[in-house]
């Protein structure tokens, strides 16, 4: 089944301007020219919310979770909240049958908030501290991915009842430049030079500790499905020797998310029914091989779930139109919104939102507000060339760490999160305004200090 017909009511909405792999499912340019999102005008979102916004469409977040259900009806789903995460997207989730991943108190409150059941809850993370294993355990998560040696004895010495946990493995596999699956990195325990078998070790020696199973993640924005083959692989031999070892038969391996999606037209995606097909054929191989009963499969995607459904509008402040015809599009957020062309040189999709362009098209360079040189949001992308402060633009594909990587960087509060669906639009995180920021601020308790002067110097007149 493909997400178009998972949203039929929606149909009326295509628009071949908007290339539907990009942009949420039920995003069109209505007659006036105006981009619409979830029967919204991006107009009357901006002028109910202000600028920069980030837009999440509903129906095109849930439709993505029942395309994975639908593709892999036999993997257990868990979103990673990491992507994009308040109490009703947890809810979304979880309404749509997917349990929710965590890594942070933050994290773990707002899935409880979101009302998602505690069982349901992965709490995942690198250097988890012991404040955050206290709350996993008092909300009786389902649950707890160790990664660090440090955490073995930090759970343990907490819990009063069996705690489920996985061990997160590094697999022998080098999949892109941005792996989190190779070996010289700081997520999980190697299985070069016997590190993960140390670990499993420690963890079966724990009484309050049940491990029932293991866990990896290959990567980012990975397109090959033959990795998780690979990976299945790798983790059923693991399983395997632990049950040879240590007589233990592990029923589940959770092979992390990281599947691909595109953010300009002619970028491959992870293909789900490839995925399914190659997990299907390893699985079945390698138990054959191991004599091994099937573990029950989890998968994690966030990004491939949350990124499509989102958009960001931004307000045109100024236009440059240097000398050689580089023109510079400065627009009312930047990498405050938006970290993630500066830390990654992530190419976007642009569209005028307001209006229908009444010239052709050239090249320009959009660059936020801050003052850092690398504050840009896209470079090189064709918008209409009589573009003028006061235009309304959106930009595709940021549903996914982009809200959640958001900073008040120069003091400028962080964007609202706004929901749209059924021809309604809802604010599900507020704007961050200065009142908040100055209500963090507890001032310097100390003396003042005067122009020139020292606190020493002024506490002896």
């Amino acid at each position: 089944m493909t997400l178009f017909e998972l949203l039929p009511s929606l149909r009326h909405g295509l628009n071949p301007d908007l290339d539907r792999a990009i942009w949420p499912l039920s995003s069109y340019v209505d007659e006036f020219g105006r981009l619409c999102v979830g029967g919204v005008a991006a107009t009357e979102i901006a002028a109910d919310f202000g600028t920069p916004t980030y837009v999440i469409d509903e129906a095109d977040f849930r439709a993505r979770i029942r395309r994975y259900r639908a593709a892999l009806p036999d993997v257990e789903l868990v979103y990673a909240g990491d992507a994009l995460l308040s109490t009703a997207v947890a809810g979304w989730a979880a309404a749509e049958g997917a349990g929710v991943d965590v890594c942070s108190a933050g994290e773990l409150a707002t899935v409880l908030a979101g009302e998602v059941p505690p069982s349901q809850i992965i709490l995942n993370g690198n250097a988890k501290t012991a404040g955050e294993l206290d709350n996993a355990v008092a909300a009786g998560v389902g649950r707890v991915v160790i990664d660090t040696p440090n955490e073995i004895a930090l759970l343990a010495g907490r819990v009063r009842r069996r705690q489920r946990v996985l061990v997160r493995v590094i697999p022998d596999i080098d999949a892109d430049p941005m792996s989190a699956g190779v070996l010289d990195q700081r997520f999980g325990f190697a299985l070069a030079g016997g590190e993960a078998a140390r670990a499993i070790k420690r963890v079966l020696d724990q009484p309050w500790l049940d491990l029932v199973g293991l866990h990896c993640q290959l990567g980012s924005q990975l397109t090959d499905a033959g990795l998780y083959g690979e990976a299945v692989r790798q983790m059923v031999a693991v399983m395997a020797e632990i049950r040879d070892r240590h007589e233990v038969v592990l029923t589940e391996l959770n092979l992390g998310g990281g599947h691909a999606v595109p953010y300009i037209s002619g970028d491959l995606e992870l293909s789900l029914r490839e995925l399914g097909a190659i997990i299907d054929a390893a699985l079945a191989s390698a138990c054959a091989e191991y004599k091994y009963p099937c573990p029950k499969i989890v998968i994690e995607p966030g990004r491939a779930i949350a990124a499509r459904a989102g958009m960001t509008l931004h307000r045109v402040i100024a236009v440059k139109r240097q000398v050689g015809g580089h023109t510079f599009v400065a627009v009312d957020g930047g990498m405050s919104d938006n970290p993630r062309q500066a830390l990654y040189d992530t190419k976007y999709t642009v569209a005028l939102a307001n209006r229908r362009p009444s010239t052709g098209r050239a090249p320009v360079t959009i660059v936020g507000r801050h003052s850092e040189a690398g504050d840009a949001l896209a470079r090189d992308v064709e918008l209409p060339a009589d573009i003028h402060p006061g235009d309304l633009l959106a930009v595709a594909c940021t549903g996914a760490y982009h809200y959640a990587r958001g900073s008040s960087s120069n003091l400028e509060g962080r964007p609202p999160l706004v929901a749209v669906a059924g021809g309604r639009s809802h604010e599900l995180v507020r704007r961050e305004t200065i009142a908040d920021l100055l209500g963090r601020d507890r001032g310097w308790s100390g003396h003042p200090l005067r122009y020139g002067g020292h606190p020493e110097a002024d506490s002896e007149k």
